[in-house]
């Protein structure tokens, strides 16, 4: 049998072990290995089966040992000749070298720190070797640490070689040799009646999907005949039938708790008097969009009915969400009950405790508030915890102080969760856990695509405040290299001159070995001479909470001209003063996060400029790619959209903190909108059937713990 036909196979089922068995009874596990791969979260074989290549290898074309060439990747077989282990002066390290040949001729392969490989070459033993060529310092091409396979095994199944190969991110103590291995072991052992079912039989049929198992062989090891590209995006039939399998899941849980959400425990029912109605209007400073009056349509209709709101709003940067949300607040102090505003930082609560108290104040209504956040002191701390434990606080502003054991509300009505993908959804439940049941509102001023707001969010209503209030100026944005920047540093002492303020942003605090991006501290003080005698400050994540706030203050209050900061300022700041905000080496942040810092200018009737310095190294074509789109639009959906394309949504969006970070195949649902719709909307026919009811709950009982832990996650307040 040709080695290409026999190394092509594919696991059969030896029915050996169950989905359910721990992993430690696998061969090749082992307890030590066992517990580190439990710590990582897997357990199970059924675990392990879910740990899917990230991308694939062809190994399939064998060349001859003269055909090879310098750094690039290929497959021979042959014989070996001669091994040794080489010993070096440094201690622990050794080099295993294996004279191999072929028909066409000689070459050395060589492994470092692979003592064991001295019992396994042996000479005349034949093997398939994949790697690749390099020269090495004494000019010698040799084959560098390359898989092996021996062709004289009798289990030999081609697992390494010969064929398209998994390749897997690493997982716990395992090489990538071992944990293939071990998957291969896996899929062909397991019995596959004791895989619990996940999508119904009629479902997988009316959409075509594979047997689960199968699906699962396939895209750990492809067949023949599959394509590299059809792998790598995904869209072979095997990877399609998991990705619908992984939605529908996701939607089946989000439907269920989104069900049992309005069914349970009545909430609050507030009433909205005209009277109530008038009192609010006047106290805005401006007419509301007409945007603002829808949302604000849709917030009142939740607060009014007699089920808890658990409502996502969007809205882009200086849509206008904050007064929205003091509206539905007000709408809850005035019922009686207390208001919560949570926000990601100390700089951001404090700002937003300012802003509403100017509001209250000047529009005539009497609302005690208090700010509670981390850095308070410990007499001052309990003395706004018991202000709110009391009732009298009807207002509280705060950050993450606001989930602490300390703070205990008497009444709480409606918690307003602010920039909520800063914060864990644990952290978010346990805000909404200080009330019996109240509204939740989460506010994000980073527009989410709608189909991924659908993967994240199904559990909640949603609402998009999608235009701006009138008199913003669009930000003009412009790319500038090194050689520009003096052009850069006048354009910053025009604004200056017309009493303007600029904001420059740095993406570290301090310079380390591994990186010569310019660090605040050292271009703080650099900038200050070369911008000689305007007055520069410097704000970072790493100050003390009353230094951060005397820089802000400062710098608000007009008495620092440019601010030199770390993304801290990223969220929330507002200081309409500003118009200039240059972002150092821009190209090492995300678009999603370049349109926030953007978003901190043009909050005033004044032209504002963004200028996205590039460093060095970045060419004016890799630069144009990627942030042109900040040039070409100010719509913070489209530029999330160009975002999730490049980076993927759990850098965007913080999934990580979501609990949907590990979903195998987001992306992927994401830009197939028809797959997703699909897969809802067989979740949501399930839930909807009464008679399918218990069904539905027993889809989700059978998954494993760490599905079911992934899915709860993804619950919102």
């Amino acid at each position: 049998m040709a080695v290409s036909e026999r190394v092509s196979g594919t696991p059969e089922q030896g029915r050996t072990v169950r989905a359910d068995t721990q992993l430690r009874y696998l061969k090749g596990v082992g307890p030590r290995r066992a517990e580190k791969l439990a710590d990582a979260g897997f357990e199970t074989i059924e675990d392990l089966l879910y740990v899917l290549p990230f991308r694939y290898e062809d190994r399939r074309s064998f060349a001859t040992i003269a055909d090879l060439v310098a750094g690039t990747p290929s497959t021979v077989e042959v014989v070996v000749v001669s091994a040794r282990l080489i010993r070096t002066r440094r201690r622990n390290f050794t080099i295993f070298e294996a004279l191999v040949e072929d028909a066409s001729g000689q070459i050395h392969a060589v492994w470092y720190n692979r003592r064991y490989l001295a019992t396994a070459f042996e000479t005349g033993r034949r093997a398939v070797l994949f790697g690749k060529a390099v020269v090495n310092r004494y000019g010698r091409t040799v084959l560098e640490n390359p898989d092996y396979e021996f062709l004289d095994e009798e289990d030999t199944q081609g697992i390494h070689t010969g064929r398209i190969v998994p390749v897997y991110r690493k997982l716990a103590d395992l090489t990538p040799r071992v944990l293939r291995q071990l998957l291969f072991r896996s899929l062909a052992e397991i019995d596959a009646r004791t895989l619990s079912l996940r999508v119904p039989d009629e479902i997988a049929g009316r959409h075509g999907l594979m047997p689960r198992l199968e699906a699962l062989r396939e895209t750990h090891f492809p067949a023949p005949d599959t394509t590299l590209a059809e792998l790598h995006e995904r869209r072979t039939a095997a990877q399609r039938s998991l990705a619908f399998e992984e939605i529908f899941l996701v939607q089946l849980a989000l439907a269920m708790r989104r069900d049992g959400f309005r069914k349970r425990e009545r909430g609050i029912a507030y009433e909205v008097p005209d009277a109530l109605r008038t009192k609010l209007a006047k106290m805005l400073p401006f007419k509301l969009t007409t945007a603002q009056k829808r949302v604000l349509g849709e917030i009142g209709t939740d607060l009014r009915s007699p089920h808890t709101m658990n409502r996502l709003l969007q809205g882009d940067v200086g849509s206008g969400k904050t007064i929205v949300a003091l509206l539905a607040l007000l709408v809850a102090i005035e019922n009686g009950y207390q208001g919560a505003l949570m926000a990601p930082t100390e700089i951001l609560a404090d700002q937003h405790f300012r802003n509403l108290r100017a509001m209250l104040d000047s529009g005539g209504i009497e609302c005690p508030m208090v700010l509670l956040t981390g850095s308070l002191r410990a007499a001052h701390r309990r003395e706004v915890e018991g202000k709110i434990a009391s009732g009298w606080a009807k207002l509280v502003i705060g950050t993450h102080a606001l989930f602490e054991a300390g703070a205990q509300f008497k009444d709480l009505g409606l918690c307003v969760i602010d920039e909520q993908h800063r914060f864990g959804v644990q952290q978010r439940a346990r805000l909404a856990d200080k009330g019996r049941h109240p509204d939740v509102l989460v506010m994000t001023a980073t527009p989410i695509p709608r189909s991924l707001a659908m993967t994240l969010y199904g559990d909640l209503d949603v609402s998009v405040i999608d235009e701006l209030p009138p008199g913003r100026t669009p930000v003009k944005t412009v790319i500038r290299r090194e050689r520009e920047r003096k052009k850069v540093y006048e354009g910053i002492r025009s604004e200056v001159a017309r009493g303007r303020q600029a904001y420059v942003v740095v993406p570290l605090v301090e310079e380390t070995a591994k990186s010569d991006l310019k660090a605040a501290t050292v271009f703080a003080e650099q900038l200050s001479g070369d911008l000689a005698p305007i007055s520069v400050g410097m704000l970072h994540g790493r100050m003390k909470a009353a230094d951060k706030d005397r820089v802000m203050q400062a710098f608000t209050g007009g008495e620092l001209s440019v601010l030199v900061s770390t993304t801290v300022i990223e969220v929330g700041v507002d200081v309409p003063n500003a118009t200039v905000m240059i972002v150092e080496h821009a190209e090492r942040f995300g678009l999603s996060q370049l349109h926030q810092l953007r978003g901190r200018v043009g909050r005033g009737a004044a032209r504002s400029y963004c200028v996205l310095m590039v460093g060095k190294e970045i060419t004016s074509k890799e630069a144009d790619e990627r942030l042109g789109v900040m040039v070409e639009t100010g719509d913070g959906f489209r530029i999330a959209e160009r975002d999730l394309s490049l980076r993927g949504p759990g850098v965007i969006f913080g999934t990580q903190q979501h609990g949907l970070s590990d979903l195998q195949f987001l992306a992927e649902v994401i830009k197939s909108p028809a797959l997703l719709e699909a897969a809802r909307g067989e979740a949501q026919a399930i839930v909807a059937d009464e008679t399918r009811y218990a069904e539905a709950l027993s889809i989700l009982d059978a998954l494993p713990a760490r599905w079911r832990e992934r899915l709860e996650l993804g619950r919102v307040g």
